[in-house]
C-alpha cells in the first residue's frame, strides 16, 4: 500500500493493549478472554448468504449495504443520499464513506472501523479521503476471493454459533441446505414472531396472513388459526434446531378483565374495521402470552428488545422503509407492564429462560433489579439484563450495562455479548466487549476492589466470553 499521505498516522492506539488500562487487564485480555469462541446469539446475518458461503464483489457490498450505523452518520455530515442508499457506484459510497470516517471521532463508529480493517485486511493505516482509494482496492482485491466468503470470514474470527432472526413464515430452507453441509460454524434461526401481532397497519397485516397461511397451508381466518399457525411454525423451527425467540417491541403490554376479546379484534381487524390502542395493545398482549407459553413448552429462550422509537422520519420511511437509520431511544414506561407480564407467565409457572434488553439508559436500573424477581433457583441466571443494545452497544453503554448488572445483580451469571448485526464483518465488536469487560475487572483488581486472584477472575471472565452462554442456551 502506498503510504505516502499517511506517514506517522498509522494508528497505534489500536495496540495490542487497545482499552486496556493496567497489566491486570491486560493479561486477563489476552490469557482468557482474547480466545475464547463466539457464540453470537442474536444478529440478523442473512441466511442465503451463509448458505451460499457468497463471496462479494468488494467491500462495500459487505461493509456499507444495510449498516444504518453508517449510513445515520454520512446523513449528519451532510453527504448525499444518492452515496448511501441511492444508485451511486459501490466505489463512490466507499470513498464517501472513507472520507467521513475521521469526522467520527469519539463514535464507536471510529473504533469499529479501523477494528474490523485490522483483523480482517491487516491494514493498520487510518481510513480517511487519502487512503480510501488505495484501501478500496486493497480490501476488494481479498473480498473477492474464496478465502473471504461468509463462513470463512466467521471461522477467521473463531465463530462457533450464530443465531439469525427469522419470521414465522420462513421456509427455513437456508438453514436447512447449510446445515447438510457440516460447515464448522453451526447456524440455527431465531423465531420472530412480531409480524403476526402488528395490527396497527391493517393492510399489511392482512397481506402478512396470507404470506403465513401459504406457508402453513391453511387460510388463517381466525385468531384460533393464527395460533394454530404459530404453534406449527413454532414446531417447525424446533426441528430445525431452533431454541430463542426474539421480539422487538416498544413495551410489554399487560390487561386484566377488561372485557375485551383478541377473537374479536382479530375479526374487526379482517373486516376492516377500525380498532383502537386499546385494542392494538390488548391483541398483543394475547398473542404474545400464548407464544410465551408455547417456548416455555419447548424449553427456548425468549428475547425481548424493548424501547426503540422507529421509522420517526415519515418522508424517508416512505421512501426507503424500515431499518435504514431513522430510529432512536424511545422514552416508554417499561417497569409496571413488564412486572406484570413476567408474573403473568410466571405465576403458572410458564416463564421460560428471558433476556431484556432495553433501548433507554435510564431505564437500566428498572430492567438489571427486574430480573432478579423471577430467578427461582432453576437455572443461572434466568432471567438475564441483556447486553448494551444498538445505541448502547458503545464503550460508556456497556460498562453503564455490566456496572449496573454488577451491583444490582451478578454479572458472573451473564450471558455476554452479540453483534445485533447484519453485516459479516461486524464480529470484532465482540474483540470490543471483552477488551472493555477485562478493563473493568482489571481496574478494580489494580484498586484493590477486588482480590488480585487472576485465575479466579480470569474464569468469571471466560464464563462470561463464553461458558455462560454455552450452559445456558439449549442448542443442539
Amino acid at each position: 500500500m502506498n503510504t505516502q499521505n499517511t506517514e506517522g498516522r498509522k494508528h497505534a492506539f489500536i495496540s495490542d493493549n487497545f482499552l486496556l488500562e493496567n497489566e491486570y487487564a491486560e493479561r486477563l485480555y489476552h490469557q482468557y478472554a482474547a480466545d475464547c469462541p463466539i457464540i453470537d446469539y442474536h444478529n440478523h446475518l442473512p441466511p442465503q448468504d451463509l448458505a451460499s458461503n457468497r463471496i462479494f464483489d468488494n467491500i462495500s457490498q459487505i461493509w456499507l449495504a444495510g449498516d444504518h450505523y453508517k449510513w445515520r452518520a454520512m446523513r449528519s455530515l451532510g453527504i448525499d443520499e444518492k452515496f448511501i442508499t441511492g444508485d451511486s457506484t459501490d466505489k463512490e459510497k466507499f470513498l464517501k464513506w472513507s472520507a467521513a470516517v475521521p469526522y467520527t471521532l469519539r463514535n464507536p463508529l471510529y473504533h469499529w472501523t479501523h477494528l474490523e480493517m485490522l483483523r480482517y485486511f491487516d491494514i493498520p493505516d487510518l481510513l480517511d479521503q487519502n487512503t480510501g482509494e488505495s484501501i478500496y482496492h486493497i480490501t476488494s482485491d481479498k473480498v473477492n476471493s474464496a478465502d473471504f466468503s461468509t463462513v470463512r470470514l466467521l471461522e477467521k474470527m473463531n465463530v462457533e454459533l450464530v443465531c439469525t432472526t427469522d419470521d414465522p413464515a420462513d421456509q427455513l430452507e437456508h438453514h436447512m441446505a447449510y446445515a447438510e453441509k457440516g460447515h464448522s460454524v453451526s447456524m440455527f434461526p431465531a423465531f420472530r414472531p412480531d409480524k403476526s401481532f402488528t395490527i396497527e397497519h391493517p393492510g399489511n397485516y392482512i397481506a402478512y396472513l396470507e404470506k403465513l397461511g401459504q406457508t402453513t397451508g391453511f387460510e388463517i381466518k381466525s385468531y384460533d388459526l393464527l395460533l394454530q399457525a404459530l404453534k406449527n411454525r413454532i414446531d417447525f423451527f424446533h426441528k430445525n434446531g431452533c431454541r430463542l425467540s426474539d421480539h422487538g417491541l416498544e413495551k410489554l403490554y399487560y390487561f386484566e378483565n377488561t372485557g375485551m376479546k383478541p377473537e374479536s379484534i382479530f375479526s374487526k381487524v379482517i373486516d376492516g374495521h377500525q380498532v383502537s390502542m386499546e385494542e392494538i395493545a390488548f391483541f398483543k398482549f394475547s398473542v404474545l402470552s400464548e407464544l410465551c407459553r408455547l417456548y416455555h413448552s419447548k424449553g427456548w429462550t425468549q428475547q425481548f428488545h424493548l424501547g426503540a422509537l422507529r421509522n420517526n422520519s415519515s418522508r424517508m420511511f416512505a421512501k426507503l422503509g424500515p431499518d435504514t437509520g431513522f430510529d432512536s431511544i424511545g422514552d416508554f414506561s417499561q417497569a409496571r407492564d413488564l412486572s406484570r407480564f413476567l408474573d403473568h407467565l410466571d405465576k403458572d409457572d410458564k416463564l421460560c429462560q428471558t433476556v431484556l434488553y432495553n433501548l433507554n439508559p435510564s431505564d437500566n436500573e428498572t430492567f438489571a433489579t427486574m430480573c432478579g424477581n423471577f430467578s427461582d433457583g432453576t437455572v443461572k441466571g434466568k432471567i438475564q439484563f441483556g447486553s448494551g443494545w444498538w445505541f448502547l452497544d458503545q464503550k460508556d453503554g456497556m460498562e453503564k450495562q455490566m456496572n449496573i448488572l454488577s451491583q444490582m445483580g451478578l454479572i458472573s451469571t451473564f450471558v455476554g455479548m452479540l453483534t445485533d448485526s447484519r453485516s459479516f464483518l461486524s464480529f470484532p465488536r465482540h474483540e470490543y466487549f471483552r477488551r472493555i469487560l477485562c478493563n473493568l475487572f482489571g481496574a478494580d483488581m489494580q484498586n484493590g476492589q477486588i482480590p488480585k486472584d487472576e485465575k479466579w477472575v480470569g474464569k468469571i471472565i471466560q464464563d462470561i466470553c463464553y461458558h455462560n452462554a454455552k450452559n445456558y442456551f439449549k442448542f443442539s
